[in-house]
C-alpha cells in the first residue's frame, strides 16, 4: 500500500455516495493549488490525466467515467 492510499480509502469512506461535477472538481483543484502552490505540478499532471483518460480505450466503455 502507497501512504497516498490512505487519503484515497479516507475520500471513497468519506465521499464514496457522492457525485461531484468536473467543474466543481476543477475549483477545487484550483483551490488547493493556491494553498499549496508547490503541488501545481502534480495537480496539473493528474488533471491532465484525468481529463484524458476517457479518450482511453480501457476506460471508453466504463460508465463510471
Amino acid at each position: 500500500m502507497y501512504f497516498t492510499d490512505r487519503g484515497i480509502e479516507e475520500l471513497k469512506s468519506r465521499r464514496g455516495d457522492e457525485s461531484i461535477a468536473v467543474a466543481a472538481l476543477a475549483e477545487r483543484l484550483r483551490e488547493f493549488v493556491d494553498l499549496f502552490p508547490e503541488f501545481e505540478t502534480p495537480i496539473e499532471r493528474f488533471a491532465t490525466w484525468l481529463a484524458r483518460v476517457a479518450d482511453d480505450d480501457d476506460y471508453a466503455d466504463n460508465e463510471e467515467f
